[in-house]
């Protein structure tokens, strides 16, 4: 982020606009994600992107691509802001006299960022991925009855669930720490995705300053959003696979489940091998890229201090 004094409040504000456009504005693409992700070998019903969206319509109409949409649009907000904000506290807290940060110090204000977001982030994917998934579960049982299954035991009808009966049978079943499955995963996923990303940024952002001492242009913080963004997901997806495959409740009766991050990647090796680490790993870059250039863009032209502007002035 640039070194520029934001307000906390105008931080909170542009992180928060940003993600709801940018979630808007991807999520159908995120949706393909989670589900190439999830289908394991002998139960495939997407051969790319375009299949799956395309299928999605057929089967479930033009918002069917929008399945979990309001869990994410409901938490972005928190999400993004708590994930510009942290990045900028630590920046500036490891920052002395104004001095240039060393690559340590961004990464390590990078690795603060990405800790301080899984706290909303982990039950926000959590279920967003239920939702996501269970368009696929559903074809999957049309084309293949009693082939899906919740767990252990006989397969089930599958119906689709609303977000608010999720958080109510997981917390009903197995307290808040339901929500936060994969939460492991996540922090694994997420802190080496803003150790990549913020100091990648902070450095494609300088290279485009108008002089040493004035801001980039809006243009130039998008186009570094989007560079960094899209770098750091590809090269955190293996662990995205694993954390989607971790956070999913139901799956098919042929499907593996998985006690945890090592048996998950071992039985990913074992069964589909190493190529399936990067399943959905150019939907994750489509999808990451211009949600951080816009999330940029906005940060860097002030909205959030735009309309605090017209809040009225408290007086002393």
């Amino acid at each position: 982020m640039a070194d520029k004094q934001i307000s906390l409040p105008a931080k909170l504000i542009n992180g928060g606009i940003a993600g709801l456009i940018g979630v808007t504005c991807v999520f159908p693409i995120d949706l393909a994600k989670t589900r190439l992700q999830n289908q394991q070998n002998g139960s495939r019903l997407y051969t790319s992107m375009s299949d799956c969206l395309i299928k999605t319509i057929r089967s479930e109409g033009y918002f069917g691509m929008y399945r979990g949409a309001a869990v994410n649009l409901t938490l972005v907000t928190p999400e993004k802001a708590i994930k510009l904000a942290a990045n900028d506290f630590f920046r500036h807290h490891f920052s002395k006299d104004g001095q240039k940060l060393t690559l340590l110090k961004e990464m390590l204000a990078g690795c603060g960022a990405g800790t301080c977001q899984v706290i909303v982030t982990t039950p926000m994917e959590m279920l967003k991925i239920q939702l996501q998934d269970a368009g696929r579960i559903e074809a999957q049982r049309k084309l293949m009855p009693q082939a899906v299954s919740t767990g252990p035991g006989a397969p089930v009808e599958v119906k689709s669930p609303t977000a608010m009966q999720l958080t109510r049978d997981l917390l009903r079943s197995k307290g808040i720490a339901g929500l936060y499955k994969g939460l492991g995963a996540t922090l694994l996923r997420d802190v080496p995705f803003s150790i990549i990303y913020f100091p990648l940024f902070a450095n494609l952002n300088n290279l485009g300053r108008r002089g040493s001492e004035g801001p980039a242009p809006f243009y130039v913080s998008f186009v570094s959003g989007c560079i960094a963004g899209s770098t750091a997901a590809v090269a955190v997806n293996p662990v995205d696979v694993i954390k989607t495959r971790l956070q999913s409740l139901t799956r098919g009766s042929q499907e593996d489940t998985y006690s945890g991050v090592t048996d998950c990647i071992r039985k990913i090796l074992q069964r589909e091998g190493p190529t399936a680490f990067l399943k959905g790993a150019y939907c994750r870059a489509l999808v990451i890229a211009p949600l951080f250039g816009i999330a940029q863009v906005v940060y860097f032209l002030g909205v959030g201090e735009m309309l605090l502007s017209f809040l009225p002035k408290r007086k002393d």
